[in-house]
């Protein structure tokens, strides 16, 4: 396992978030330290993808705090202003939200090039280093429509990764595919783990999540009901309700 440093690179404390009258998150606080894995998991519902969009500024907190590096995430308010977290946080989304009329390559390297200004021939050469990282070298021409989905969801890894950002949140990245194209997905991320990029992973891969993460969380409505390291939180669950969860998803 990846070996920590001291102080933590995201902190989330006390956060709150509503939509109309449904209170989704409920005080949520933990931290991720630098180089580590932290893997999500509980019913649906529960409030861990919004987890993940609060830290990336995509959806705003009604509450709390959020920290990641020196950015405090709920002080953003523009796009320009949001700019210094998309150097740090990068995004994968379960439905990989690539530009369909862009061939592969413009997808890994519009965002570098359009939003953080970045030389146009280094990001083409990161990009080709980024596409070959995940098996994909040849398909730099193809559009999405001619990929298979994970194919698709590599290519979106990539893009992530050619913001060259910190920490890379993954929100059931896998849960769209069919069975045989998880492994591939799964092997990209395992690799990206053991080179110490700091992963913050919703998934219902349970397996996945006892092999990689340095810790888990279980949310049910909106909280954080027990938090662990991979090694016992699944063999010696303590709260009811995680102990529930795991024996239908075990």
């Amino acid at each position: 396992m990846n070996q920590p440093t001291n102080r933590p690179l995201v902190e989330l404390q006390g956060v709150r978030k509503s939509f109309g009258n449904v209170e989704v998150l409920r005080g949520v606080s933990f931290s991720v330290d630098d180089g580590s894995v932290v893997c999500i998991i509980g019913p649906s519902g529960s409030g861990k993808s919004t987890i993940l969009r609060c830290i990336n500024g995509l959806t705003r907190i009604d509450g709390g705090s959020i920290r990641v590096d020196d950015i405090a995430v709920e002080s953003l308010k523009t796009d320009r202003e949001l700019v210094p977290l998309r150097h740090e946080v990068a995004m994968v989304f379960q439905q990989y939200n690539l530009f369909p009329h862009r061939t592969v390559l413009q997808n890994l390297t519009m965002a570098p090039i359009q939003v953080l200004g970045e030389n146009p021939a280094e990001v083409t050469e990161r990009a080709h280093a980024l596409l070959a990282k995940v098996r994909l070298t040849g398909k730099e021409s193809a559009y999405p429509g001619q990929l298979s989905g994970g194919q698709q969801q590599r290519v979106a890894i990539a893009r992530a990764l050619a913001m060259r950002p910190r920490v890379i949140l993954f929100d059931e990245v896998t849960a769209a595919l069919d069975p045989e194209m998880v492994s591939e997905v799964l092997g990209v991320i395992r690799d990206l783990a053991q080179e110490g990029m700091t992963c913050i992973l919703v998934t219902h891969e349970m397996r996945f999540a006892q092999e990689v993460a340095d810790r888990v969380f279980f949310t049910d409505k909106g909280v954080i009901v027990e938090e662990g390291p991979a090694d016992t939180f699944f063999k010696q669950p303590r709260d009811p309700r995680l102990k529930d969860f795991l024996d239908k998803v075990l």
